[in-house]
């Protein structure tokens, strides 16, 4: 009885947890105010409490992201007018910028017959395939949330695996078919769900089709194809978190670093988007194909149908699954005025970036006055001509034609398609990230933080930076990455100065490792979506995502210690790292030989 009363009571506090959260967190650290120096215990009063409902969701992320607005106001902090602007600055125009242009291309579709595409040239082996879904979905997540992503190239995963396969549950059946005497019963091995199309394309009727293999060769196969399945699957939200780290615009933390850069940093000039794409971009690349190489190894990809062609029931289903594609492209017709004006928005899009201040040449930027011109100017000029563009081909005759319709011409994407698509709650987010940074700079917080790291100081930076990827993306699989750089980012640029290490050095791991959240479904959204199709187990993306992590904290590693190192000049202390009452005329600081922190000893 006592048991059952317990149980009872635990499920009524399970139902009101979040109230809870938000009614004791607050009360549990209140000490932090009394027992810590006035304004650096007020900030993380709050930075504290702002990263347990962040963690907790006891509040909507956005929700949590406005607190600034009032507790460092009403606490002493910062003045409400210094707190307010951090929630729109150009950096979240520029994302602004890049969450329109991407409503604007899966308003046409345009995603659809990129993927497609990519796939009519991988082929439809699985090892191939799986190569061609990620180069896709890490390519439109480059541009698309990482999330959209997923949940578009889901269904084009399971259209075509239920063409190779057969029906999921026919094919989990054969899984579980005990072994029989060879001979003695025939299993029927799948049936096609797609069955209207490849009646087009084989003029088959469709029945289910048995044939003379035994039960344990069925099962075997079946087996084969479950893990292939899976691979299919989990390829898929992986390839969107590596490549929206390649720009920018790709993901959030992306946008915080450059954000808290300007703020702790404002002479630093040394990332945007044309800089970042090209440190950043061959990073994701090489991981990609380590994450193709370990996916295909561990899910059946990898064998020596890569290079040899057989004619079995194995080829047989490849056949009808590159039809599926080939039908479903065809299906897209030619290619539209609307697509191809958004496909030529979009590269120029894509291009004005990269080259308005690239670093390595000079960009178009210098046409203009010196700091004027940013990212974000460059995105909100694109996207703004999408709003007036005409979506059908103009024509004089029009104008001669009596006849001719005179409704008003559809612009290639309206503000009501732009409102419904951009997830503001994002914005906000950012914005609160900005809000906390620019309270921990100016309360002295991170700096109070920063001196307490010392111990960090007696590691190698290149295991330091190993340590901080590492660190982060294990915290980023329970927490929002957002939400984890936003808390950890200003903490490690104080860390940098304390210690006199180019701050780039640490900060550029961290927001790339913020990234890499791999081994759990609630990690990110696009582990939820493929998580929720119902085919995956926890364990299959532990097993997967432990791997993952280990292969991009040392792809992260080997790209801060070669190009990463020659790009940014990591070896040095820059001048735009100095604290302003310091002497800002050293710009490369010798550290001694057998100092742990002279980089220029790195390999």
């Amino acid at each position: 009885m006592e048991m059952e009363t317990i149980t009872i009571f635990a499920k009524k506090l399970w139902c009101i947890k979040k109230q809870l959260i938000i009614s004791l967190t607050p009360l549990i650290l209140l000490p932090l105010i009394f027992g810590l120096p006035e304004k650096e215990g007020k900030c993380l009063y709050v930075v504290l409490l702002m990263a347990v409902f962040w963690c907790t969701e006891a509040l909507p992320l956005a929700v949590t992201a406005m607190l600034p607005v009032c507790l460092f106001p009403t606490m002493g902090i910062l003045p409400s007018k210094k707190v307010c602007p951090q929630y729109f600055l150009d950096t979240n125009f520029l994302f602004l910028s890049g969450l329109v242009m991407a409503s604007a291309i899966e308003e046409w579709g345009l995603h659809r017959r990129i993927a497609l595409k990519v796939l009519k040239i991988v082929g439809v082996k699985p090892a191939w395939l799986i190569l061609g879904m990620m180069i896709t979905s890490a390519f439109l997540s480059m541009w698309l949330s990482n999330t959209a992503t997923t949940a578009m190239m889901l269904p084009i995963a399971n259209a075509i695996l239920e063409s190779l396969f057969g029906d999921l549950a026919t094919l989990k059946e054969n899984c579980k078919v005990k072994e029989e005497t060879e001979g003695q019963s025939q299993v029927k091995l799948h049936s096609l769900p797609s069955e209207k199309q490849i009646l087009s394309i084989d003029g088959s009727d469709g029945m289910a089709r048995s044939d003379g293999r035994t039960a344990q060769e069925i099962r075997t196969e079946s087996e084969y194809q479950m893990k292939v399945w899976k691979g299919f699957l989990i390829c898929i939200p992986y390839a969107a978190s590596i490549g929206g780290t390649a720009t920018l615009t790709g993901t959030a933390p992306n946008l915080i670093l450059i954000g808290q850069l300007k703020s702790y940093f404002p002479e630093c000039d040394l990332i945007n988007f044309g800089s970042w794409f090209a440190f950043a971009f061959p990073l994701m690349v090489f991981f990609l194909i380590l994450a193709w190489l370990w996916i295909s190894f561990l899910y059946g990809g990898l064998n020596t149908r890569l290079c040899v062609k057989k004619q079995d029931e194995r080829a047989q289903a490849e056949k009808k699954a590159e039809a599926v594609i080939d039908e479903d492209y065809r299906k897209l017709g030619p290619i539209n005025f609307a697509e191809g004006a958004i496909a030529f928005f979009f590269i120029l899009f894509a291009v004005l970036l990269f080259t308005r201040d690239p670093k390595f040449v000079t960009g178009w930027s210098t046409f203009f006055n010196k700091g004027y011109v940013s990212d974000a100017t460059t995105g909100v000029i694109i996207v703004s001509i999408l709003f007036f563009f005409p979506s059908q081909k103009p024509s004089l005759s029009w104008w001669f034609d009596s006849r001719a319709s005179n409704t008003p011409y559809v612009p290639l994407l309206s503000w009501k398609k732009a409102q419904e698509c951009v997830p503001w709650n994002i914005i906000l987010l950012l914005g609160g990230g900005f809000a906390m940074a620019k309270g921990c700079e100016e309360s002295g917080l991170a700096a109070w933080i920063g001196a307490y790291l010392q111990p960090i100081a007696q590691v190698p930076p290149a295991v330091a930076v190993m340590f901080i990827t590492a660190f982060l993306a294990c915290f980023t699989e329970f927490a929002s990455n957002t939400a984890t750089i936003i808390i950890f980012l200003p903490v490690i640029a104080e860390l940098a100065m304390f210690i006199k290490v180019n701050p780039l050095y640490f900060m550029i791991p961290a927001t790339t490792g913020c990234s890499f959240a791999f081994m759990l479904p609630v990690s990110t959204p696009p582990n939820s979506i493929a998580f929720a199709s119902g085919h995956l187990l926890v364990k299959d993306m532990v097993k997967t995502g432990f791997v993952m992590n280990i292969l991009g904290i040392l792809s992260v590693s080997l790209a801060m210690n070669t190009w990463g190192r020659a790009m940014f000049s990591l070896e040095t202390y820059p001048d735009w790292a100095h604290p302003s009452n310091m002497s800002s005329t050293v710009t490369d600081i010798q550290f001694p030989s057998d100092s742990p922190f002279n980089l220029t000893s790195l390999p």
